[in-house]
């Protein structure tokens, strides 16, 4: 799943190309779109402004619309000169933006919507997001008191993705960061300290701000326990393991020699 880091490298290079333009051409090729009128509506739009919110990404046009934008395990976008050859099939596009010179491809969806101004900033799956990770400034007295409105028995590994508590981390990074705070990631968040708690989310925070302003692809990352299940820890010796965690049994992977 595409995460923090990965939407906004993808805001800052659209940013880049489009933010200031009206779009010269823009198309809606996959079938859920084709009756939307979308290029309709944005004929004309001038593209305002470009914004990440941990895992959403927003395309705000003038006449108070916001393309509303969220990647979920399959989607990607992709920005290159307008007529380079796209890396995945025609038929993947949900959404081409042009312009400039350049062509921003939203590719494999699942979310894609526009929708008014007002409504993004009253829609609760968006308005009810907590700080994100990698944002400009990180309200840390914000985030404790989020977790700690959340089930004090959920394990801190899951509590860390849950998006309301703090947004932008998923499954890769919250393995990445439970192990460099050597944090056991089946401790119940209650009984974590709100110090050790800080210590993962500003590994976080420092590594995926890095991972965003590089543009490092997701196999490129250095990754110390995530999909190393099996391989000796690379600070103890201690074999990794893997497990579903908590209701949505997502994979964790952690140390039980040195996360403990």
């Amino acid at each position: 799943m595409p995460e923090g880091d990965t939407i906004h490298y993808a805001a800052d290079r659209i940013r880049a190309a489009l933010e200031g333009r009206v779009p010269e051409r823009i198309l809606t090729p996959h079938p859920r779109h084709r009756l939307d009128r979308w290029p309709e509506k944005l004929s004309g739009r001038a593209l305002r402004s470009v914004d990440a919110h941990g895992k959403h990404l927003f395309l705000r046009f003038d006449g108070a619309l916001t393309l509303h934008s969220h990647l979920r395990m399959t989607g990607s976008w992709a920005v290159q000169r307008d007529g380079a050859p796209w890396r995945r099939s025609k038929r993947r596009a949900w959404l081409v933006l042009a312009g400039g010179g350049w062509e921003a491809v939203q590719f494999d969806g699942p979310v894609l919507e526009l929708m008014s101004d007002a409504r993004a900033r009253a829609d609760p799956r968006l308005a009810d997001l907590g700080p994100d990770v990698i944002g400009e400034h990180l309200d840390e007295r914000r985030v404790l008191e989020r977790l700690r409105e959340d089930d004090p028995t959920r394990p801190i590994g899951d509590a860390l993705l849950n998006q309301r508590t703090l947004a932008g981390i998923g499954n890769m990074w919250k393995a990445e960061c439970c192990f460099a705070a050597e944090l056991d990631p089946w401790r119940a968040a209650a009984d974590v300290a709100d110090e050790q708690v800080l210590a993962a989310v500003a590994f976080a925070r420092r590594e995926m701000t890095r991972s965003a302003r590089e543009g490092k692809g997701f196999q490129t990352r250095p990754h110390a326990v995530y999909r190393q299940a099996g391989r000796p820890c690379p600070r103890c010796g201690t074999t990794i393991r893997q497990r579903g965690q908590w209701e949505n049994n997502r994979v964790t992977f952690w140390c039980p020699g040195c996360q403990h």
